[in-house]
């Protein structure tokens, strides 16, 4: 069992900076692909960043390239997502998942099978 833990969200204003953190206990690997999505209401919960097997590749959907970075400390099982020069249209609920063993398919939800229960990120005009 994986239990998957953000933080780190909150209200900010346009232009402004927050940090994610998603912290993971239970049998995690070095081999977990770790990812962030969003829900926004009335939208499809979308892929935003990803982060390989090794932690050296980073994968990002293109409304965020330049402006977040994902990263993770696998020896803190944490994975973080800085979020830079946030846009209004950046604000949702974020979600962290974790896909056991790695996956290709690193911007598909159904890729994960683990997910935290979500931090709010609402970015104020």
């Amino acid at each position: 069992h994986v239990q998957l833990v953000e933080s780190g969200g909150g209200l900010v204003q346009a232009g402004g900076s927050l940090r994610l953190s998603c912290a993971a206990s239970g049998r995690t690997s070095r081999s977990d692909t770790m990812g962030w999505f969003r829900q926004a209401p009335g939208k499809y919960r979308e892929f935003v960043a990803a982060t390989s097997w090794s932690g050296s590749g980073t994968y990002y959907t293109d409304s965020v390239k330049g402006r977040f970075t994902i990263s993770r400390d696998n020896a803190k099982n944490t994975v973080y997502l800085q979020m830079n020069s946030l846009k209004p249209e950046d604000t949702a609920v974020y979600y962290c998942a974790a896909a056991p063993s790695g996956t290709p398919f690193y911007y598909i939800r159904r890729a994960y099978n683990y997910w935290g229960q979500g931090t709010q990120v609402t970015v104020s005009s």
